[in-house]
């Protein structure tokens, strides 16, 4: 996996053909630094994705408002989500559900169903 992949489209054709995932961070809601990423994640085969949040590092600067700490939490991962999926022209819920499936296949992480049995 490639944590926290802040970098263009050759370097990302160069991961992507090593076999790995690629982890988007909060750095793709940078206007001044993000421009080489969200150009790049246009690309990106939605089977290697990976959202990622790095707190508390790399608070989304697209955040409005902007929280009064600036340090970054995993309740902002839904702002990255929605960059990401502006960048590739999806929808946030097939960018979420990718990113999930990548995460419990990568990870080998038991994919959890709730239940909707009524309790007694």
């Amino acid at each position: 996996m490639a944590h926290c992949f802040t970098e263009g489209r050759a370097e990302l054709d160069d991961y992507l053909g090593l076999g790995l995932h690629i982890g988007i961070t909060g750095w793709i809601c940078d206007e001044r630094r993000g421009a080489a990423l969200r150009a790049a994640v246009a690309s990106l085969p939605l089977d290697r994705l990976l959202l990622e949040t790095d707190a508390p590092y790399l608070l989304p600067r697209t955040l409005d408002p902007k929280p009064r700490t600036r340090r970054n939490e995993p309740a902002y991962l839904t702002e990255v989500l929605r960059v990401v999926a502006d960048c590739m022209q999806e929808s946030v819920e097939v960018v979420a559900a990718a990113s999930s499936r990548n995460a419990e296949r990568l990870f080998r992480l038991a994919h959890v169903t709730p239940s909707h049995a009524p309790t007694q």
